[in-house]
């Protein structure tokens, strides 16, 4: 007789595992025949990942047997040297001991994870927040305790008094700083310096997971964690190029203290012995031949006309109802409905409209921001990104009284 799933000794932690919203976006819309504006993921516009350069360097790395191999585990040596440099000179400037190559930046948070979160341990978390973070932390036991943010990013102020009502102090804090996934909004100095005073106090890792720093289109750079904790073992940096470059490459890196160097090692060796070694090789050529400080200066130049576009298409068809962040960089605007509207109806109505968004409860473990969503405005034009709106307002006109509007 078959088991079922019920029958099936699972282990505790498959409870934990609640899956991505996000992620199963993708799925969702691939089954679907008729025109969708995609809003959902957050993903970089397909017209500016530089394919021809790409293609190319796979022509002259990918020829021979070598680029299939297996790599080291903390990373094919190219890659970080490419990456060492890249990095030198800037705030974030690191050492070979401090750096792990990963797969992507869901990997660099799911080690971070795994090193420092016991079933049972306190982790904060913004609220909202990026639904695969939270998701790992609660994969690997983690109970989350939900902190609010601002325009100025996390709320840092708001946390002892949340930790004293929680009655006990959290093993480590995950953030997204800059540009922050959902909300586009970014920590200021002040807070930034603080959380990491807090974290100190504590004995809390700071789990600093910044894609997006590289995409400031407007404003002033701020010191990132990772430099402003000046190589503190409490500061565990995640990053990717999955955002500035391609996701499909699923490259990305850790800078984390050097006695951590061979846990990491360990741990990433039970994962997937090693990142693809194509992809590090592609990523490798690309820095070496100097291909990334143009190649950033077009997608901050681009990604700034895209979000203009969307807060002028927002403005003309949603700016009775709705507000709305101003991200000086990033992915994301985070629009806020009127109470009455629930944005998960709304997106199965807005589906069948033609457009999709990421409602707001999933960037909550507890499910709050039911009339919030979050839109990606990097990834469409201005001209694609207009009628999306129209869409999404005629959907928000039918949820809330069936209305159509112009």
């Amino acid at each position: 007789m078959t088991q079922t799933a019920r029958q099936v000794p699972l282990a505790a932690r498959a409870a934990g595992l609640v899956g991505s919203v996000i992620d199963s976006s993708t799925s969702l819309l691939q089954k679907q025949s008729h025109d969708i504006v995609r809003f959902a993921m957050g993903s970089p516009a397909a017209e500016v990942v530089p394919t021809q350069v790409l293609a190319a360097i796979s022509a002259a790395e990918l020829g021979s047997a070598h680029a299939y191999d297996y790599a080291a585990t903390e990373g094919d040596p190219r890659l970080r040297a490419a990456v060492l440099d890249m990095l030198s000179g800037t705030g974030e400037a690191t050492t070979p001991d401090r750096l792990t190559i990963t797969s992507g930046g869901m990997q660099g948070i799911d080690l971070a994870c795994k090193l420092f979160v016991d079933p049972g341990d306190l982790v904060v978390v913004e609220s909202p927040t990026y639904t695969n973070g939270s998701a790992t932390v609660m994969s690997y036991g983690g109970e989350v305790l939900e902190a609010p943010v601002d325009d100025d990013g996390l709320i840092v102020e708001a946390l002892p008094a949340l930790v004293e009502r929680a009655g006990r102090l959290p093993k480590a804090i995950y953030t997204i700083p800059n540009f922050q996934n959902p909300s586009g909004t970014t920590m200021s100095l002040a807070r930034r310096l603080a959380l990491l005073e807090l974290a100190r106090g504590w004995g809390a890792i700071v789990i600093d997971d910044d894609p997006y720093g590289w995409l400031r289109f407007a404003g002033e750079d701020l010191p990132s964690l990772r430099e402003l904790g000046e190589g503190r073992a409490d500061v565990f940096s995640v990053r990717t190029f999955s955002k500035v470059l391609a996701p499909g490459l699923r490259v990305g890196w850790v800078d984390a203290a050097p006695e951590l160097g061979q846990l990491l090692i360990n741990a990433k060796q039970a994962m997937d012995t090693c990142a693809n070694l194509p992809a590090q090789l592609l990523v490798a050529r690309f820095l070496e031949d100097g291909h990334l400080t143009e190649h950033l200066s077009g997608l901050r130049v681009e990604y700034l006309r895209r979000k203009i576009g969307m807060q002028r298409a927002l403005t003309e068809h949603l700016g009775d109802i709705a507000r709305w962040t101003s991200p000086d960089g990033g992915f994301f605007l985070w629009v806020t409905l009127p109470e009455e509207v629930d944005a998960q109806e709304l997106f199965e109505v807005g589906l069948a409209e033609g457009v999709a968004f990421i409602p707001g409860s999933a960037f909550s473990p507890s499910g709050r921001f039911r009339n919030a969503l979050r839109l990606c405005f990097a990834s469409t034009t201005p001209e694609r990104t207009f009628e999306g709106v129209r869409r999404l307002r005629r959907a928000i006109d039918l949820v809330t009284t069936g209305a159509r509007h112009g």
